[in-house]
């Protein structure tokens, strides 16, 4: 776990100057608050049998210090990872509020030359960014096992040797997958991570040499 561990360490020390306000478990987002104005989402990820008995190790991080919660996105439960996510996210949150917008994707976009011919890999399907993909021009190609989207062999062989660029949204860090993905892709492959709330530092991904995105708040970091 690779992604999570540089997380944890990045937001060590942050997490033990921060408290905890709020945290809420909801049926398709986490929300965490803290006391210094920070909000964080993240996809509440459970197992499909059922998510209103997933939480058996019930904790009040309310009024705690944040490092309690962050170590929580090393867990092996994704629902717990979604709330360490979460954290993250809101302690990211003012310094996501200082990077500039980019409302109409252009600038991402035009920076991975994702245009007409251009072939991109989806693992997790997000339509409103494959529209603006195909309204460019572009092939794309979706993986996405909740909503029975694509087959995952046909896929991973375009990750070797079809895909452009990849796309990844945030529930890959939740189900542990984003460093399995990345070993398949073949070279010179361009990754861009999706995350629901707030842009991430660019320290996560420079191994990965990505920008990431954050979908209410669009706000480009380029990695060097």
């Amino acid at each position: 776990m690779l992604l999570t561990e540089k997380m944890y360490d990045h937001f060590y020390r942050k997490a033990h100057e921060t408290v905890v306000a709020s945290l809420f478990i909801g049926l398709s987002y986490t929300a965490v608050t803290t006391t210094d104005g920070g909000i964080g989402l993240a996809y509440t990820y459970v197992n499909p049998t059922g998510c209103c008995s997933m939480n058996r190790d019930y904790r009040d991080y309310e009024g705690e210090q944040a490092i309690e919660l962050l170590a929580e996105i090393k867990s092996r439960d994704p629902l717990h990872r979604s709330m360490g996510l979460a954290l993250i996210n809101a302690m990211n949150y003012h310094k996501a509020s200082e990077l500039p917008e980019d409302s109409s994707d252009g600038f991402w976009m035009d920076s991975f030359g994702v245009e007409s011919n251009s072939r991109i890999a989806m693992v997790g399907l997000f339509r409103p960014l494959v529209k603006i993909f195909q309204e460019r021009g572009a092939s794309v190609e979706v993986l996405d096992d909740f909503q029975g989207v694509g087959e995952r062999n046909r896929f991973n062989e375009k990750l070797k040797d079809w895909a452009e660029v990849l796309v990844l949204t945030s529930t890959s860090i939740l189900n542990d997958t984003t460093e399995g993905i990345l070993n398949l892709l073949g070279p010179g492959v361009k990754v861009v991570i999706l995350v629901r709330a707030l842009l991430w530092s660019l320290i996560f991904f420079t191994t990965f040499r990505s920008i990431c995105w954050s979908e209410p708040f669009p706000r480009i970091q380029r990695a060097s």
